[in-house]
């Protein structure tokens, strides 16, 4: 199981958020590639970015700081934070991102979602960030009303690469993932999925192994690893060999041809 840093990028900086919240961001450092090359030099085989001030807006905006982060690392990157059309998709894997990540699009636009899981195999994830079951959409300042295993089922037969699954009222909280969400949204598809929020010790990311059979795959930590409540490397030691295993674009998923 991978172990996966989050980089939330708010003005340029790197933050973190509270539940979501956009008025109780804890900034970390001013510098991102700097960060990005911190958890690489720890280990990290793979990097999660989020553009907070996209996700509001609906279209990119930290790309300068995505593009340093890039440079900077010789890791695969994944981003994701308001891209809800193919320029913004296609603008940010000419930088070099590895894989993109669309969540509000995913709820209101399927047509974009099949055309682009076909144009990219592999390189399109689904972010499904729940607020009690109940999808959140436009930078989870907006809840919808499909849950978010329905979702994620429909982007499996989509063609998205994985599902990154985040519960809101954990995210930034510190008090474990939430691991009955993530039994029954894992235990529906066949895709891979990534855990995010709440992780906050060792033994919250041991308790993920015993979902790895059901598919998680991954899990991303952001506060836990900035305060210190997490060491990466002792993290990478403790699940996993820190190398994540992408799905392939030959797997037979139909929408793919």
């Amino acid at each position: 199981m991978d172990v996966i840093p989050a980089i939330d990028l708010l003005e340029g900086r790197c933050v973190r958020l509270y539940q979501g919240d956009y008025a109780r961001s804890q900034v970390f450092n001013d510098n991102p590639a700097e960060v990005a090359r911190q958890w690489v030099d720890q280990g990290a085989s793979r990097l999660h970015v989020v553009d907070l001030d996209g996700a509001k807006v609906g279209h990119p905006v930290n790309t300068k700081a995505i593009e340093a982060i890039v440079q900077a690392v010789p890791v695969p990157v994944q981003v994701g934070g308001g891209l809800r059309d193919r320029i913004g998709v296609t603008q940010l894997l000419n930088t070099g991102v590895q894989r993109v990540i669309l969540g509000t699009a995913a709820v209101e636009d399927h047509p974009l979602v099949k055309q682009l899981c076909e144009e990219f195999p592999a390189q399109i994830v689904v972010g499904i960030d729940a607020r009690k079951g109940w999808v959140a959409t436009h930078g989870w300042l907006e809840t919808s009303e499909v849950t978010a295993t329905e979702l994620a089922q429909q982007m499996a037969q989509l063609g998205a690469a994985a599902i990154i699954y985040t519960d809101i009222h954990r995210d930034g909280t510190l008090t474990g993932p939430n691991l009955e969400a993530l039994r029954e949204l894992a235990g529906g598809i066949s895709i891979p999925v990534i855990a995010s929020g709440g992780v906050s010790s060792i033994t919250d990311l041991l308790s993920l192994l015993a979902l790895e059979s059901l598919g998680v795959t991954g899990v991303i930590v952001g506060r836990a690893l900035y305060t210190g409540d997490v060491s990466l490397k002792e993290a990478i030691q403790a699940i996993g060999s820190g190398r994540f295993q992408d799905v392939p674009p030959d797997l037979g998923f139909s929408t793919f041809a």
